[in-house]
């Protein structure tokens, strides 16, 4: 049987601690039982419970006081994950085998370990010997994509994970809660953008002819070939919740011995489909 497992991702302070936390007590009121891994050596507190913690193998406090290594927060972060990665073994026996188990990953922010560095796609390569069906989850915080040049930065960085770690991959803009009702509207050209509209509604911005035509050729890449659109994620939110984690299931065909259900597209509701119902409780 096979076993499922998301890898939490993305910049630090995009809320990946808080959806696992959102995630568990949903799952809870589901019926469903999923476990949490905490993957980040710099991790001070979490409001879920573990089972595993990486913490117990290594920390980047501990690598940091260490004098023979003279590492900083982000060096001793990658040495504390490649000496993760050198030490599977650790992984192996804290996830013991449960037939379908399903565990949400818990990843460090740094972006590094999603884009040139091995150890995250060394991770997904075990997982999936451990006959894992692995999903990306890839957070952007909403209040950081407001700005069309700010966005274009996140979706690469999405997109730059996606191509890193060959898996099926769901991008997820957060803390939909804390934006005022004028920003939710403004964040509706977001979830499935029109680069080309994008950027002619900024072309004033950019002052450089350079730079405009490397701009237009990266909207264009991400345009033409549709391969990053996000969902919203507002954690006070059930339903949201629900579609959000209906298309992770789908992605990794979870309980594909059930009559499955395509996921809910919000952009295939009706053309008069207000949005702020969809938010509805923010």
């Amino acid at each position: 049987m096979p076993r499922y497992a998301q890898l939490v991702m993305g910049p630090a302070g995009s809320g990946k601690s808080t959806y696992c936390s959102t995630m568990v007590q949903h799952s809870g009121s589901l019926n469903r039982s999923v476990q949490v891994v905490n993957l980040d050596p710099a991790a001070e507190h979490f409001d879920y419970p573990v089972m595993a913690d990486i913490r117990e193998l290594i920390q980047v406090d501990d690598v940091m006081e260490d004098h023979s290594l003279r590492f900083g927060p982000n060096g001793g972060l990658v040495f504390c994950m490649e000496y993760f990665a050198n030490n599977f073994d650790w992984l192996e026996e804290s996830l013991g085998h449960v037939e379908d188990d399903y565990i949400l990953f818990d990843c460090p922010g740094q972006i590094e370990l999603y884009t040139h560095l091995p150890v995250m796609r060394q991770l997904v390569e075990q997982l999936q010997q451990w006959e894992f069906r692995v999903c990306g989850v890839f957070l952007v915080d909403s209040q950081f994509m407001v700005e069309s040049f700010k966005f274009i930065s996140g979706v690469m960085a999405a997109l730059s994970a996606m191509v890193s770690l060959e898996i099926p991959q769901v991008n997820i803009m957060t803390k939909m809660d804390l934006l005022n009702p004028k920003a939710k509207k403004e964040i509706e050209k977001y979830l499935d953008p029109d680069m080309y509209s994008m950027m002619e509604d900024n072309s004033d911005t950019i002052s450089s002819a350079k730079f405009k035509k490397l701009t237009k050729a990266i909207c264009g890449l991400i345009d033409d070939y549709s391969m990053v659109r996000f969902l919203p994620f507002d954690r006070t939110d059930e339903e949201g919740i629900n579609i959000v984690l209906q298309n992770i299931d789908f992605s990794i065909q979870y309980g594909e011995d059930l009559e499955f259900k395509e996921p809910k597209d919000v952009e295939e509701e009706p053309a008069n489909l207000n949005y702020d119902e969809i938010f509805q409780g923010s």
